[in-house]
């Protein structure tokens, strides 16, 4: 089985240096291809592939910019290997990745797999709060994961497995995004293929990304996940509900503080938020992170919170179409 690693990329030069320089100390003892495609940079990353061309067996693309998902669409056409294994720009991989993958795959064939990501001592604070945000079994990142059996996990595309054979039946990535993951997963599964989470093939997922671009990016997932459940209601889940109830929560935990003097369910919230900043604190050793990752987790729930509503009373409520409410949401093919 010959491994395609599919990239794409657009204006992060020095990030795809760090990927590349940590796939480079693999310990897997196959062949694998590397495939970069540049989705319509300016700033190009030529000639750091280049650098790469005696350590790894390498190929460089640059179309114009029509967005991730199909910029990995591209790449997999462009691919010689028979499994494509994708990621973002932003990801540092372990050098036993790929022997990892080999072995689950060997074990127990899948035509999609996902992975877990973590982070790195060398991640900035910031980074770090935003990682235990998205993946603590205390927030929607465990959430997520506690509600999706291991065979039917929905892969996140930051480390993504998917064959050959079911890229060519699915025709890869839609045109949402965020939210084209989990599109492909469903679609997947509608097709007869089975997904599943392979929990030691991990990455770091350094997340380049800072408060705002945070708020807004999980601002769009909240809005994303409505469009997906009035493409795929079957596979609605009461879980997708929960950011948005507890933003509704608090609010009215502070109103029956504030107004009629009850404030037991505010602190309730105050508890939830002290276990939050306490396991942050001691899996990172960091009082800073701690506090960093109750903010991330408030403006994890809230953006995405919000969003949601906003996606559930247009999409759901009002019939609105998705490419119409939400066209930042949509890459033009």
């Amino acid at each position: 089985m010959l491994f395609s690693l599919i990239i794409p990329v657009y204006n992060r030069p020095d990030e795809v240096d760090e990927l590349l320089e940590s796939l480079s100390h693999q310990d897997f003892n196959e062949d694998f291809e590397v495939v970069i495609v540049e989705d319509g940079s300016l700033l190009k990353c030529e000639d750091v592939v280049r650098k790469y061309d005696s350590k790894l067996t390498i190929s460089y693309y640059y179309k114009d910019n029509s967005g991730p998902g199909n910029s990995r669409n591209y790449g997999m056409e462009k691919a010689k290997g028979d499994y494509f294994i994708i990621f973002d720009s932003d990801c540092i991989i372990p050098k036993s990745y790929l022997t990892e993958v080999d072995k689950a795959l060997k074990e127990n064939y899948v035509d999609c797999f996902g992975g877990p990501d973590k982070a790195l001592d060398s991640f900035s604070d910031i980074q770090k709060a935003i990682n235990f945000a998205m993946t603590s079994f205390l927030t929607t990142g465990g959430i997520r994961g506690g509600s999706e059996k291991i065979n039917k996990f929905q892969p996140r595309s930051f480390n993504m497995g998917l064959s050959k054979k079911a890229f060519e039946a699915s025709h890869g990535f839609g045109n949402i995004h965020p939210g084209e993951d989990p599109d492909l997963s469903i679609r997947l599964w509608e097709l007869g293929f089975e997904t599943q989470l392979f929990s030691k093939a991990f990455v770091y997922h350094k997340r380049r990304i800072d408060w705002e671009k945070f708020s807004v990016q999980v601002n769009k997932f909240g809005k994303a996940r409505p469009i997906l459940n009035s493409w795929y209601p079957k596979y609605n889940k009461i879980t997708f509900f929960f950011p948005t109830i507890f933003i509704i929560g608090f609010v009215v935990a502070l109103i029956l503080s504030l107004i009629f003097n009850h404030d037991l369910w505010l602190k309730l919230y105050l508890g939830y938020f002290l276990v939050l900043f306490l396991m942050s604190t001691y899996q990172n050793k960091s009082f800073k992170i701690g506090y960093l990752s109750v903010k991330a987790v408030w403006k994890q729930f809230y953006g995405y919170g919000i969003g949601f509503i906003q996606s559930f009373i247009k999409v759901i409520v009002l019939k609105q179409k998705p490419e119409k409410a939400f066209p930042e949401l949509f890459f033009k093919k």
